[in-house]
């Protein structure tokens, strides 16, 4: 599903290269669910943004699903990233302007799903989440715990070949922590393939392998 050969990021400032990532070779086989872990500063948001097609390398390859997406257009790419990724950001990224409701229907949009169908998507969602009483909130009038669902709920809500999660639970109590956790276990079970970067040895641990990330380069990559 995924291949990455070589790849590489900097940031140039003048002579000088500000290395970010270096030589990132990595397979995974559709329905794993990779944790990606290491210290601030490692580059393992920047290899999680590379994999969803929100940055690009400096170099090497990258094919998905047998696809070369370092030679596609922004378009391209753009287009994959709305019909197979799901993405949970650490910082939210909801639409100010939008309700709680009309944020998690928005990649539903995206994919041209009928009304009827959207709604009751949207619906179910809600309640799994326990979110209907919130569904006319805007993300200012919800605390960093909620954003963070309703992030998580627009992620999963059209079933994305594959998920990718940056720090999922950081902003959440122990208890919103785990019900994500086992969320995630259950559509793994189901065959979505997962990717998520955290500090948490314990969320870790509901994975399958383990990739360490240090200076740039992958150190590790164990099953657990």
């Amino acid at each position: 599903m995924i291949k990455l050969r070589n790849i590489e990021r900097f940031h140039q400032n003048g002579p000088q290269k500000t290395w970010v990532l270096r030589d990132i070779n990595l397979d995974s086989r559709e329905g794993e669910f990779l944790t990606i872990m290491g210290p601030s500063g490692a580059g393992k948001s920047t290899l999680m943004n590379i994999i969803g097609m929100l940055e690009e390398p400096n170099a090497g390859e990258y094919f998905f699903f047998d696809e070369p997406v370092h030679q596609f257009n922004e378009r391209k790419r753009t287009d994959l990233h709305k019909h197979y990724l799901g993405f949970v950001f650490q910082a939210y990224h909801l639409i100010d302007e939008l309700t709680v409701y009309e944020n998690i229907e928005t990649p539903l949009l995206y994919r041209n799903v009928k009304s009827n169908e959207r709604k009751a998507m949207v619906a179910d969602i809600l309640d799994r989440f326990n979110m209907v009483a919130k569904k006319d909130l805007f993300p200012s009038q919800l605390s960093g715990g909620q954003q963070q669902l309703v992030g998580v709920a627009r992620a999963i809500i059209g079933k994305p070949k594959l998920l990718l999660a940056d720090e999922p639970t950081g902003n959440l109590h122990s208890s919103q922590g785990e019900m994500i956790m086992d969320l995630f276990k259950k559509l793994h079970d189901e065959g979505m393939t997962i990717l998520q970067v955290t500090h948490s040895e314990k969320n870790a641990l509901y994975g399958t392998r383990i990739i360490q990330i240090e200076d740039g380069f992958v150190r590790s990559d164990v099953a657990v």
